[in-house]
């Protein structure tokens, strides 16, 4: 009776379809994606091809699986070296699995 009725208006908000959210999602997901996964990674691999590239002959190395020894040999044709473990014992591995060059005089230390 006091209260009058309430209609709706008849020109209503935009109807987007929601492109342009979608597309700064996806943005914030590929920035995302670089900064926490390509990017990282990418350093990594660039990191571990400049240590394989600086081995040389008479470096003490540790490897991925915690054998530390000295290179004996280096095999330019494929990616293979020699470790020396001591006077008796040499192991052949890829130099994929070495994971830093030890500073000299560290096998002694040990």
């Amino acid at each position: 009776m006091f209260i009058s009725n309430a209609y709706a208006n008849a020109a209503g908000a935009p109807q987007g379809g929601g492109t342009m959210e979608l597309v700064m999602m996806l943005a914030i997901f590929g920035l995302i994606f670089y900064f926490m996964i390509y990017r990282p990674q990418a350093k990594r691999v660039k990191e571990q091809k400049s240590l394989m590239e600086s081995m040389s002959k008479g470096d003490e190395v540790l490897t991925n699986g915690g054998i530390v020894g000295k290179i004996a040999k280096i095999s330019t044709d494929n990616d293979y070296l020699v470790l020396t473990l001591n006077e008796n014992n040499q192991v052949t591995i890829k130099k994929d699995y070495v994971v830093a060059i030890l500073p000299k005089g560290s096998i002694q230390s040990l």
